[in-house]
């Protein structure tokens, strides 16, 4: 499965605690909702999450483009697979968006000079 090494992310800080919580007690033996921590600590730790946790083990699933390895995927890789690729799919839409919505707002602007 690929390396964590790339500067894609395929985790959602706020969406993704229900793989990061479990991932903290596993590595750092923090329970975060026993724990209070500086938002810039969490970050940092969150991002040196290592992949033999939840969350690495996730990553690996949503991230992986080796063609061999994703038809050996089981339902579960899949599905978490397909939900990412979703999100990112609608993400992608939104931001498409904006930028048209911005260009037509613009133009209109300078239809008033």
């Amino acid at each position: 499965m690929d390396d964590f090494s790339n500067n894609e992310s395929y985790y959602d800080i706020i969406e993704d605690y229900k793989y990061i919580e479990p991932s903290f007690a596993e590595q750092y033996h923090i329970r975060l909702r026993e724990t209070k921590m500086k938002w810039s600590e969490y970050i940092r730790l969150v991002s040196s999450l290592k992949p033999e946790t939840t969350l690495g083990r996730i990553i690996a699933i949503r991230s992986e483009k080796n063609p061999e390895v994703l038809k050996k995927f089981n339902q579960d890789q899949r599905r978490i697979r397909h939900e990412w690729q979703e999100k990112q799919a609608m993400n992608i839409d939104r931001q498409a968006y904006e930028e048209a919505m911005k260009g037509f707002s613009n133009m209109f602007r300078d239809f008033n000079k």
